[in-house]
């Protein structure tokens, strides 16, 4: 067994032991973290809230009213209007969901292409790692933001998708890094030796013994990544690299408001995305320390 002795079983009040898989212990542990909880309740009320925006106002986030510009809260628009007469509340609230769905999905693709780079080098070591090493240092040679604004700068037109794809592509090389850094202090286990002995396959032995004791680092890395996909989003489309609008984003408001006048007359149209922004990136990143300690077996934290 390669987890820790005492991860398997718990010892219940009373003196009464109970045997527990590593998944119940884990998830035992992270209820027992109230900050992750409250984070994640938090998080989960915010995705709830974007993914049901047509419920709380049935104004399309990119009409726009020129007649409307500029205007200020009323009844029929919460938030006010921007500067083409775009309605702010629908734009925050669809805007939302565009931030959540690229930051997810780089992070997901980032996840897969650096553990399958990570576990294929730390695994078998050799000439595959020097190779996947080699290309990974020529990646991190290249500054990641100077690297995305020349590849956006060179597309004509930049869509949700061809975001996420050119983010994913781009920002792999530290995970995995840091996967075959864990690999390689586990080749030489017992357990692992016991595995080969045996005859599993490498497969096997990748997926049952591996990733499960890597966990810690893929689960922090991967929330950690996801906070900073959404803040990247944000910083480009602040700057114009990003998602193009009049497609809402947090980071396309706040470019929108960018003007003087509109931050000294109107705060609700750059306070509520920034708001957006910060709360959901600390949810994320406190549910990812949650994680890491309720599933890393080398966690003294309880």
């Amino acid at each position: 067994m390669h987890t820790n002795p005492e991860e398997a079983v718990r010892e219940k009040p009373g003196g009464k032991n109970k045997s527990q898989s590593p998944l119940q212990l884990g998830l035992h542990r992270f209820i027992r973290n109230k900050m992750a909880v409250v984070s994640l309740f938090i998080l989960l009320i915010i995705i709830m809230i974007c993914v049901m925006a047509p419920v709380f106002t049935t104004i399309d986030p990119e009409e726009t009213n020129l007649l409307l510009i500029e205007k200020g809260p009323s009844n029929e628009h919460i938030l006010g209007t921007n500067g083409t007469g775009q309605d702010n509340f629908a734009r925050l609230l669809y805007g939302g969901r565009v931030s959540l769905i690229v930051g997810f999905s780089a992070m997901f693709f980032t996840l897969i292409i650096g553990v399958i780079l990570g576990s294929l080098a730390g695994y078998y070591g050799g000439k595959v790692d020097n190779i996947i090493m080699r290309a990974t240092d020529i990646m991190l040679m290249l500054p990641f933001l100077v690297l995305v604004l020349t590849i956006m700068a060179i597309i004509d037109k930049v869509t949700i998708g061809l975001f996420v794809t050119i983010i994913a592509l781009t920002s792999w090389p530290n995970l995995t890094r840091i996967i075959r850094g864990t690999y390689l202090s586990l080749r030489e286990q017992e357990f692992v030796l016991s595995a080969r002995a045996i005859g599993a396959t490498d497969f096997r032995i990748i997926f049952k013994h591996f990733i499960p004791n890597a966990i810690g680092p893929i689960v922090v890395n991967a929330t950690l990544m996801m906070a900073s996909y959404i803040i990247i989003e944000s910083g480009l489309s602040f700057i114009g690299f990003g998602i193009p609008k009049p497609t809402p984003t947090w980071g396309n408001m706040i470019s929108e408001a960018q003007n003087i006048r509109i931050l000294r007359n109107h705060p609700e149209a750059w306070i509520p995305p920034g708001l957006g922004i910060l709360i959901t990136v600390l949810s994320i990143n406190f549910i990812g320390d949650g994680l890491r300690d309720a599933f890393d077996p080398k966690s003294n934290r309880r």
